[in-house]
C-alpha cells in the first residue's frame, strides 16, 4: 500500500477512554482515518466486514477465546486486513501467542505516538512490526530458555487479570487508581491482588515490585537500580 493512500483503521478495545483517545490521535493524521472504535463482542466480526478496514488495532487482554475467534475470522474472510496488537503486556508468551495467531504487529500501550504510527503504517504496507521493548525479550528467551522457565512457570499460575493487577501495583498504583485504569471496582482489584500474592507467596507491595521486575513485566526503575548500586558500593568499602 502506498503510504500516501488513506489507511482505514478499526479500533477494538474494552477500555472506552483509551480507544476514544487513540481514535482522536490517529484522526489527526492526513493518511489515516478511524472508521469506528468498539469494545470486544460479537458485533466486532461483522464490523470488520462492513467497514473493510486496512488495519485492525486491538488489545489482547479480552477473553482469549474472543480474541482468537475474531483473529481467525478476519484472516479467513479478509486475508488482506492487517491486525496490530496494542496492549500493555510485554510477556514473551503473549507475544508468541499473537504471532502464532497470525497477527501482523505487536506494540505496547506505553509506546510513543510516533512508534504507534510507524507500526500502523508498517503493517498496512504488509510488513511485520514488533516493538523493540518486547523483541529483545523474545530473542533473549530463545537464546537462554533456561533462564526464563522459573518466572514463566510462576506467571502460568496467574490469570490474565491478575497479571494486569500485578503490573499496575508494581508500577506504584493504588487499588483505587488500578481499578480506574481497568474500569473495575476497587474491591475487584483488591480480590485479584490478594489472590496473586497468595499464589506467589508475596507479603507486600515491595515484594510485588521485585517479582514483577524478575518476571520482566516491568523494567527495573532507575532509582531502584541506583539505590542497589549504592548499597553494593558501601558494602565493598566496609
Amino acid at each position: 500500500m502506498n503510504i500516501s493512500m488513506n489507511i482505514r483503521i478499526l479500533i477494538i478495545d474494552d477500555n472506552v477512554l483509551f480507544r476514544k483517545g487513540l481514535s482522536a490521535l490517529l484522526g489527526q493524521q492526513t493518511d489515516l482515518s478511524v472508521v469506528d472504535d468498539m469494545a470486544f463482542g460479537r458485533e466486532a466480526i461483522p464490523a470488520c466486514t462492513s467497514y473493510e478496514p486496512d488495519v485492525v488495532v486491538m488489545d489482547t487482554h479480552s477473553p482469549g477465546a474472543m480474541v482468537q475467534e475474531l483473529t481467525e475470522q478476519i484472516k479467513r474472510r479478509q486475508p488482506n486486513v492487517k491486525i496490530l496488537v496494542l496492549t500493555d503486556s510485554r510477556l514473551e508468551e503473549h507475544v508468541r501467542a499473537a504471532l502464532q495467531l497470525g497477527m501482523d504487529g505487536y506494540v505496547l500501550k506505553d509506546a510513543s505516538v510516533e512508534e504507534i504510527l510507524i507500526a500502523i503504517r508498517s503493517v498496512a504496507k504488509g510488513k511485520k512490526y514488533l516493538s523493540p521493548d518486547v523483541s529483545g525479550h523474545v530473542v533473549e528467551s530463545f537464546l537462554h530458555p533456561d533462564q526464563q522457565s522459573g518466572s514463566l512457570s510462576q506467571l502460568d499460575r496467574l490469570t490474565s487479570r491478575e497479571r494486569g493487577v500485578l503490573r499496575l501495583i508494581a508500577e506504584g498504583k493504588t487499588n483505587r487508581s488500578a481499578a480506574e485504569f481497568l474500569c473495575v471496582s476497587p474491591k475487584t482489584v483488591e480480590k485479584h491482588r490478594a489472590s496473586l500474592m497468595q499464589k506467589l507467596g508475596l507479603r507486600n507491595a515491595t515484594e510485588i515490585t521485585l517479582m514483577a521486575i524478575e518476571m520482566g513485566i516491568i523494567e527495573r526503575p532507575a532509582s531502584f537500580a541506583t539505590r542497589m548500586e549504592s548499597r553494593r558500593t558501601q558494602a565493598n568499602n566496609t
